[in-house]
């Protein structure tokens, strides 16, 4: 078997320059007037709600086994810049719902392997009180419940299947946070994989899960493991319906969310 080419190159930061340029060509997307290449933003739907959407790529710092007991380069996957720049806009927002558009899944463990070693791709690494990347959520949840910031969900993704997560203070090892719930749908047309297994940090409980236990990985489109999610927010009432649903449309769960006031 020939080897290709293009694929060839290890290098993470040229492969990850050459995906941001793939992302702004392939999608309508505005650069930001100070900084063309900047990702992470909001979008504004009136006052009902506003989405923050992260970069969970460009500032990280490289996988490992994300046990650092202190933020740093080493635990950064926001970076402080990002973090800063989301405290405020939380703080400032006039939203009744604040949605957070995030790359990946807070409390399910994705892993990976560096230099033969365990090590892992996303934030949770194993249960217990926060360590590594888990330190910057853990700093932005306590900062989210001082300031009587209310109404977060997060839409999350990165995983291929759907599934619903309430997180619980009163299930967590982290407890210095108001409870919020966190929904994730996928894909659209890829191999299906799942369920993770979930770190209890900060909680997580399952409320829905779209595949059955035991099945077996990397399921083609044809197998009908294909969702999506939509959401919704009455008019009057600012109460949010969020739904995961299957390739066809059909709906496979449904949550109605009132706002905190």
């Amino acid at each position: 078997m020939l080897e290709d080419d293009r694929y060839t190159l290890k290098s993470a930061d040229l492969l990850a320059a050459r995906a941001k340029r793939a992302f702004f060509e392939y999608l309508p997307v505005r650069p930001d007037a100070i900084d063309p290449e900047r990702v992470y933003r909001t979008v504004r739907y009136g006052p009902s709600l506003e989405v923050f959407v992260l970069d969970q790529r460009s500032y990280r710092g490289p996988n490992s086994a994300n046990r650092q007991t202190m933020l740093g380069p080493e635990s950064a996957f926001h970076g402080p810049e990002q973090i800063a720049w989301l405290k405020a806009k939380l703080k400032t927002s006039t939203a009744t719902w604040k949605v957070i558009a995030s790359d990946m899944p807070i409390g399910l463990i994705v892993s990976d392997r560096v230099a033969g070693k365990p090590a892992f791709e996303a934030i949770a690494q194993a249960d217990g009180p926060p360590l590594g990347r888990e330190l910057e959520l853990a700093d932005l949840f306590r900062f989210v419940k001082e300031n009587r910031i209310r109404n977060l969900v997060w839409l999350t993704a990165d995983v291929h299947y759907a599934t619903a997560h309430y997180y619980d203070p009163a299930k967590a090892q982290f407890t210095e946070f108001d409870p919020f719930w966190e929904f994730i749908a996928g894909p659209i047309n890829a191999g299906t994989f799942g369920p993770g297994r979930l770190d209890n940090t900060f909680g997580p409980q399952v409320k829905f899960v779209g595949i059955p236990r035991g099945m077996k990985g990397n399921r083609p489109p044809s197998a009908g493991f294909q969702f999506f999610g939509s959401v919704r927010i009455d008019g009057a009432s600012e109460v949010m319906t969020v739904a995961l649903h299957d390739v066809t449309g059909k709906k496979l769960y449904s949550v109605e969310l009132p706002p905190v006031r």
